[in-house]
């Protein structure tokens, strides 16, 4: 098991030496995790992982090499999983039996219905249509169906339809050492490259060598000029978490061609629309965050502006006040675009979901109109596309 697990991680790219592996045996020897999995993850990824930048990949090789462990003692437990528990209370609705549930009727009544009954309710509820609770029709709660409602407490989604989400949730950073299929997208962003030579001469400057040699009867006269690089500046602004989760591997693959191909490349996160704040760090974002306009006045105008996300959201997160469904937002996310967009005016929208299905969402057809149509899909053709909007 623990040998596998060693080779595993070495397959996935994290740096793992024999000798670390032999700690861990050493470790756990003498007992260090004391035979739980959860002593077990930490002892070995702190003996294992030097780097945080894999923690990630660390996480997922350890879920995937002891999921379903209990115990590392060889002790035989029959549980039934609490997943299994919580799932048979989940509201399950034909097709015709949720076109029969009506909304509220918008973002207003919502959350004044919602503060009525945060007032009124005294105790737990399930399985009906009023109350905040579990199983039922109820705008509010969790494992529910509603056509336009409040999650709260659900730990992941399950039919979208939800316009604010009352939950804390984790989401992980994108992983800028994926390669596999960045090379075609690589070659398309090689279209945003200006190049200039700038700084201390460095080069050899061959054919001024040769010119100057010529003319000095000979007698070897070498030039230099500076390094040719890639000088244009790109600010990147990446949508992560949500129905976002579905195109981690896209994103992935984006964030590693261009952190190969633009020497200026600032990143950032945000979720559904961008607020007051983005950040760097999605492990820290509740706690480390950066103003938006701090990031507007730090980055000039000459950056080339490039939002990434499926714009798939609640049409009151982009209009609203308080339409964010991760804080309580006091300026609406159209007005942060718009301020974007006013410093930035070499923009695009890159969006990974395929451009057939645009119509259908709102949220996407006014986030589109917000960019003044330079929405772009996510594919070789629209990257080719996105770039000659951003070089025009």
């Amino acid at each position: 098991m623990f040998v596998n697990f060693f080779f595993e991680l070495r397959q996935a790219k994290v740096p793992v030496s024999l000798r670390e592996y032999l700690t861990l045996l050493e470790a756990m020897k003498a007992g260090l995790s004391n035979w739980r999995v959860e002593d077990f993850y930490y002892l070995s990824r702190s003996t294992l992982v030097k780097d945080e930048r894999n923690l990630d990949k660390f996480d997922r090789v350890f879920g995937h090499c002891f999921n379903g462990l209990e115990s590392l003692s060889g002790e035989e437990v029959t549980e039934i999983p609490e997943e299994w528990l919580r799932k048979l209370a989940e509201k399950v609705l034909t097709p015709e039996e949720m076109a029969a549930i009506q909304s509220l009727g918008g973002w207003e009544k919502l959350m004044e219905t919602l503060k009525e009954r945060l007032r009124e309710q005294k105790g737990r509820h399930q399985g009906g249509s009023k109350w905040i609770g579990t199983a039922g029709t109820s705008p509010f709660g969790a494992y529910g169906y509603n056509p336009e409602g409040v999650r709260i407490g659900q730990d992941e989604s399950r039919h979208r339809r939800a316009v604010k989400v009352w939950d804390k949730r984790e989401y992980r950073n994108l992983d800028d050492s994926v390669e596999l299929g960045t090379r075609n997208i690589k070659i398309a962003l090689r279209r945003l490259r200006q190049f200039a030579r700038e700084g201390a001469d460095l080069e050899l400057d061959l054919p001024d060598t040769i010119r100057a040699t010529a003319s000095n009867a000979g007698y070897l006269d070498i030039k230099m000029v500076p390094e040719r690089h890639n000088t244009v500046k790109v600010l990147v602004l990446f949508d992560i978490g949500g129905s976002m989760d579905d195109h981690i591997r896209v994103c992935e693959e984006l964030f590693s061609a261009a952190r190969t191909e633009f020497k200026h490349l600032e990143f950032f996160y945000f979720h559904n629309c961008p607020y007051e704040r983005l950040w760097k760090d999605n492990h820290r974002r509740h706690t480390e965050h950066v103003p938006t306009w701090e990031t507007i006045h730090t980055y000039s105008s000459e950056y080339k502006l490039i939002l990434v996300g499926d714009a798939t959201m609640s049409p009151y997160e982009i209009v609203y006040p308080g339409g964010s469904v991760e804080h309580w937002n006091e300026e609406p996310g159209q007005l942060w675009l718009q301020r974007l967009l006013d410093t930035y005016p070499k923009a695009a929208w890159l969006n990974p979901v395929a451009e057939k299905y645009w119509d259908y969402t709102p949220s996407v057809q006014l986030i589109r109109q917000l960019m003044g149509e330079r929405m772009f899909p996510l594919t070789l053709g629209g990257l080719e596309s996105a770039m000659r909007e951003l070089v025009r």
